[in-house]
This record gives C-alpha cells, sequence and structure tokens, in this order.
C-alpha cells in the first residue's frame, strides 16, 4: 500500500517557507497532493491571485519536488485528503501561536475522519516571520519579496503591484 499525504492550503501567494515543508513532507509519502484552496477567503476576504495562478505558482515552485502533484480544491481539507486516499494531513507551524489553531483543526478533522491522521512540522526559523499575508502586504507597498518566495511568485507580485497601480486590475 503506498503511503499518500495531503498538503492543503491557499498559497497567496506560495512562499519559500510552504516550498521548504512540501519538499520535506515529500520525503515521507509516496505521494504527496498539495491541494491549493480554491475558497473566496476568510472573512470575506479575496485572495490576491485566483485559484488558477496559485496552481500555477506552486506548481512552478515544486516541479522538481518528487512525486507532488499540485491540484485545487474546495470544501472541507478533510474531504479532500478522503478524495485523493491520503492517510495524512500535513500541516506547518511557523511560530507558537500556530499551535492552537492548528491542534483544534486536527481534532475536528479527527472528529470528521477517524481515519486520517495530521501532522504538524515546525518550519525553519529562517522562514517563522514569512506568512502570506504578510508578504502580499509587503509587496504590495512596493517591498523586496525576493528572498522569501520563488521567483515566478515574486514576478507575479510585482505584476499585481503594477496593474494595481495602473488601475488596470
Amino acid at each position: 500500500m503506498s503511503t499518500i499525504g495531503a498538503f492543503p492550503a491557499t498559497f497567496d501567494p506560495v512562499t519559500y517557507g510552504h516550498v521548504a515543508l512540501i519538499e520535506r513532507s515529500a520525503l515521507l509519502f509516496d505521494r504527496l497532493y498539495v491541494g491549493v484552496y480554491v475558497h473566496a477567503g476568510s472573512g470575506g476576504k479575496q485572495p490576491l491571485f485566483t485559484a488558477e495562478e496559485r496552481v500555477e505558482l506552486v506548481r512552478e515552485a515544486t516541479r522538481d519536488v518528487r512525486a507532488v502533484q499540485v491540484v485545487p480544491f474546495e470544501g472541507l481539507a478533510v474531504d479532500f485528503a478522503l478524495s485523493i486516499g491520503a492517510q495524512v494531513i500535513v500541516r506547518g507551524l511557523r511560530v507558537a501561536d500556530d499551535f492552537e489553531l492548528e491542534r483544534q483543526m486536527a481534532m475536528m478533522n479527527k472528529h470528521l475522519a477517524p481515519e486520517i491522521e495530521t501532522i504538524l512540522l515546525i518550519s525553519a526559523p529562517s522562514h517563522a516571520f514569512v506568512s502570506s499575508s504578510l508578504v502580499r502586504e509587503v509587496a504590495l507597498m512596493g517591498g523586496d519579496v525576493s528572498e522569501l518566495v520563488p521567483p515566478a511568485a515574486a514576478t507575479a507580485l510585482t505584476e499585481r503591484r503594477r496593474r494595481n497601480m495602473a488601475g488596470t486590475d
């Protein structure tokens, strides 16, 4: 039996922290499905990039990672995991504050699908301060995020800022 992992997230945009977790997770499974959440955003906030753009940015960032497949998904992460035959959901922890939310989600997922386990991977210290929302904010205000995101994501952020400033988006 092959082991299948699911790493669901919004990836708006994908960061080097995400890529590092994907690389580490890929070593744990025969196949890792990276699920790009299609939702409209938490609290009614729209993602900066469309689901299609985010899928392509993650695919580009992980194209050399063994046994990774990037796919969009809607609905609950646990349903995504079940739909692809995953035994495990992978989540990342950047800082201590992430733990409580991730613990609650893992417990809810266990309630919804007892056969699915959740593992929490601690990010590298160099990525602990990096969040997609912070990267978006810095990039849209003209800051350099090229050391925080893969090249395609940096280019997409620069282009989105240019379009926003020109009023064409």
